[in-house]
């Protein structure tokens, strides 16, 4: 069975899931932010008639500034989000459950039963992070691979993204701060339009036999 084939699969077994289902799932992604003035290219100062020499040229930021977030959202709002250092393995993601999932269910279900979602990434996926779910008494949402255009957290990261586009920070310390202010501007009612989305999300899927959307 191919990816479209699988995504098609899923969508078909939650085409009946109602609004109120969609409610008791915990989002989460990582996402990357970069400083916003990377892209631009390399500005040349130099008098007419005069080469390019290296003296003339700006440099550009090659390897961008840049930091990875985790984060979780349910039709109740935002939960706290997490700076990642380095890379994630499953023994650090299985701290970030522990210190910002947990937390982020407390707030958003309270003592309510919730349905964890992430996706197939190897430390979502490894054995002692099922281990982990299991002995935490959590059920993990069933989630088919490469589907970004299913997860409505996607589109909070996007309107992060559009403040960072406009803030323009100029040091890592900037970054964060601005990614933190934003996200905690996010409101519970844009949270409960994304996740209300989700019946038309899954009949695009099915649409589109399984191929991506526009979402």
């Amino acid at each position: 069975m191919n990816q479209a084939q699988k995504r098609l699969t899923w969508a078909t077994e939650k085409q009946h899931w109602t609004v109120a289902q969609w409610s008791k799932v915990l989002f989460s992604d990582e996402s990357k932010f970069c400083m916003s003035f990377v892209n631009q290219g390399a500005r040349v100062w130099r008098k007419t008639g005069e080469k390019e020499m290296p003296k003339c040229l700006k440099s550009s930021v090659k390897y961008p500034q840049s930091v990875m977030v985790w984060g979780a959202m349910s039709a109740a709002g935002v939960g706290p989000l997490c700076f990642i250092k380095g890379m994630v393995n499953a023994a650090s993601y299985q701290e970030i459950l522990e210190h910002f999932m947990l937390p982020s269910a407390e707030k958003l279900y309270g003592d309510e039963d919730f349905v964890f979602q992430h996706d197939l990434a190897p430390a979502h996926s490894a054995k002692t992070t099922g281990k982990w779910f299991t002995d935490h008494g959590i059920t993990v949402l069933n989630w088919p691979a490469n589907s970004p255009d299913l997860n409505p957290i996607e589109n909070l990261w996007d309107i992060v993204k559009r403040k960072l586009r406009d803030a323009r920070p100029n040091t890592l310390d900037e970054l964060k701060a601005t990614i933190e202010e934003s996200w905690a501007s996010i409101t519970p009612q844009q949270c409960h339009r994304l996740i209300a989305s989700m019946p038309c999300r899954i009949e695009a899927v099915i649409s589109a036999k399984g191929f991506p959307t526009k979402y």
